[in-house]
């Protein structure tokens, strides 16, 4: 029987995570073993942001609850290491399993390497080129020390061979944030505000901001919201506000607020229930754009580059980066109806964690 200990720490970490126990379990249930242990290495520890997606996607609770939340990025990434180790150890593993890029991936597979265990990465090979986003560092970082690659797209295996990763530890699986996508599609629910705003498919935009470059400075984020205020016309904007971005959010001037419907962080089926029926998504988010990009919603990225470029190749995410005159430019293009239609990349078809589980299930072999 293979033993895999699966990580997850951050919010778009249990989105990830949650096809993959499922897939397992399916897997178990034909009398195929893979026997696997859940750590919750407690990155983020708002309610909103963590428990309640566990609740909605079906994930079990945590073998383990590590409990490293806060602190600097140094802070957190040591807390997350000294934790896990003490966890791995008395928990030995054939497999540890991470995913995406957050600091509980980078800090949980240096740990399982240097304590001689196999490493597995789920979305490996994306890259920014951007060495200022920590995300970016978390990427290259845990892809060096890896064993298994599993990967979205062609543009990340090229990444992984040009690193000089071989072939046969390659296998495009497809991207496991989509199976979890079309698998809850029909459990979408409206917010309660939806009836209060009276809002209607297509008549307003949601907007997500969380990067530290456009978050962290209040004069960056005045502008950005100007430039979004002044080019949105009438249509409703819906912000759901993430923690980091709040803090910044108090010194802004408080009539580039008056525009904006200010909530908490929403839970998943809420959240996408918005995107699904929204005009359009503002966001400078990295896994938002896969999600429009299968719904066919059109998607302005705040940023200058992206990890995801089919999102922009082949989707409906186009990058506009942070100058207000571009942003207002984007906006004026999607309110005049003319945003690209976009398409679908290859095996982003719901059954990504399906081919992950084919292959854990002859690991040796593979490996």
């Amino acid at each position: 029987m293979t033993k895999i200990t699966l990580i997850a720490g951050a919010r778009p970490n249990f989105m990830k995570i949650a096809p993959i126990i499922q897939a397992i379990d399916k897997a178990n249930t034909y009398g195929r073993k893979i026997e696997y242990r859940l750590v919750h290495t407690g990155q983020h520890y708002d309610q909103k942001m963590s428990h309640t997606f566990f609740e909605e996607l079906g994930i079990p609770e945590p073998h383990a609850y590590l409990g490293a939340g806060g602190g600097t990025q140094a802070e957190q990434t040591a807390a997350i290491m000294l934790a896990f180790e003490k966890d791995l150890l008395a928990h030995s593993s054939d497999l540890v399993l991470v995913v995406g890029d957050v600091n509980s991936t980078m800090a949980c597979a240096i740990t399982a390497k240097k304590l001689n265990t196999r490493v597995a990465h789920v979305e490996a090979g994306i890259r920014s080129f951007d060495l200022t986003m920590p995300e970016e560092i978390n990427r290259m970082v845990t892809d060096s020390i890896s064993d298994l690659f599993f990967t979205t797209s062609d543009f990340a295996n090229q990444n992984l061979r040009r690193s000089g990763v071989a072939d046969n530890q390659i296998h495009f699986v497809g991207n496991v944030m989509i199976d979890t996508l079309l698998a809850n599609e029909q459990r979408f629910r409206q917010p309660d505000f939806w009836t209060k705003l009276d809002l209607k498919h297509g008549d307003y935009i949601i907007m997500t901001l969380h990067r530290p470059a456009n978050v962290d400075d209040v004069s960056n984020l005045e502008s950005i919201l100007t430039a979004i205020s002044e080019s949105a016309g009438d249509t409703q904007i819906i912000f759901p506000v993430h923690p980091r971005t709040r803090k910044t959010l108090e010194g802004v001037r408080p009539e580039l607020l008056t525009r904006l419907f200010l909530i908490e962080p929403l839970g998943y089926l809420e959240f996408n229930y918005l995107v699904k029926h929204a005009a359009a998504v503002i966001t400078d988010s990295g896994g938002i754009t896969e999600e429009t990009t299968v719904m066919g919603v059109p998607c302005i990225t705040l940023r200058q580059n992206t990890e995801r470029p089919e999102t922009c190749e082949q989707g409906t995410n186009e990058l506009v980066g942070t100058d207000p005159e571009n942003i207002k430019a984007a906006l004026r293009k999607l309110l005049s109806g003319q945003w690209k239609k976009g398409s679908i990349p290859p095996l982003w078809d719901g059954k990504a964690a399906e081919r992950i589980v084919q292959v854990l299930m002859d690991l040796d072999r593979k490996l």
